[in-house]
């Protein structure tokens, strides 16, 4: 017994200490490319002439509109209110002279993609941002205590991501390039109660985001999901910025560093040390009464001096 026991136990050693380097040497590459500011605009301009984002309204949709329009892209912006969209519109073209066109969307109905997909063709889309999203409450509240908005969630954050993907990623493989990135959370890296349907629905996006890369990688295709843990919006209630909470502009701008890394990341380096050192909390610590109690008040208390409803 002992001679079949002692090499087993050496190799579940060593794939540990794999497992462990490879952790290593991505964060590292983090670190690297964090402080050795790479913007990796001919590789992004490679995939095409357009850059497609949902919920581009506002927050993190909206830093991604001028950030990749100073990338030389020309815009489809998607979102349900044609005002802020106008605005934004009106503003890449005056300070670019990119090429801006815009959808008026709710993306928590589902007949909306039809018309979506005659405003979009013809174009040769390079960049798909699946960034629409929504969080019922921004407080940890309990699964039947949340606000009923279970079926405009599963719209919103998961089937936007399917169905625009659908629209676009066949383009893509025709053309053998394209990048498509999907904004989950970092609340969808393991099952977060008092946020249960809002981790769970990001908890989708990862696992069709990094299935579908399998997919289509050898196809010339990256899917990447972005998994950030707070970010300073206006569905985060504008919380106050610090070390972690990052504004969308700060975000959005680290994150296209990371594009080439893998088919998951956090889009920014402190978010990524966050995640290492949530994953240290063991689980019957982390699910235990106690924490969750501590979620509830402590946590809550935490957001209500920091965020700033409008």
């Amino acid at each position: 017994m002992e001679e079949v026991l002692e090499p087993f136990f050496i190799f579940v050693g060593l794939l540990v200490c794999l497992v462990c380097l490879v952790k290593c040497v991505r964060f590292f590459r983090c670190v690297l490319l964090n402080f050795w500011k790479v913007w990796p605009t001919p590789f992004l301009r490679s995939m095409g002439q357009w850059a497609v984002i949902t919920g581009a309204g506002d927050g993190i949709g909206k830093a991604y509109s001028f950030e990749l329009a100073k990338h030389g892209f020309n815009l489809v912006l998607i979102s349900r209110t044609l005002e802020k969209l106008q605005a934004i519109a009106t503003e890449i073209e005056w300070t670019t002279g990119n090429s801006v066109k815009i959808i008026q969307a709710d993306f928590t109905k589902d007949d909306i993609y039809e018309y979506i997909k005659e405003k979009l063709k013809g174009l040769e889309i390079g960049i798909l941002v699946n960034n629409v999203g929504m969080l019922p409450n921004l407080f940890p509240s309990y699964f039947l205590n949340a606000p009923d908005e279970i079926q405009n969630l599963i719209h919103c954050n998961i089937t936007s991501v399917v169905k625009m993907t659908q629209l676009i990623l066949k383009h893509m493989e025709s053309r053998r390039k394209g990048l498509i990135l999907n904004i989950s959370s970092g609340v969808a890296l393991f099952p977060w109660p008092l946020y249960t349907m809002y981790s769970a629905s990001k908890a989708f996006v990862c696992t069709f985001s990094k299935a579908l890369q399998v997919e289509y990688k050898a196809k010339g295709i990256i899917i990447q999901v972005l998994t950030p843990y707070a970010v300073s919006t206006a569905m985060t209630q504008h919380l106050n910025t610090n070390a972690i909470t990052k504004t969308a502009e700060e975000f959005v701008k680290e994150s296209l560093n990371y594009v080439t890394i893998g088919d998951e990341t956090c889009g920014c380096l402190a978010h990524e040390i966050l995640a290492g050192f949530l994953s240290l909390i063991p689980a019957w610590v982390f699910y235990s009464g106690a924490f969750q109690r501590l979620l509830l008040t402590c946590y809550t208390d935490y957001l209500k001096r920091n965020a700033k409803a409008r």
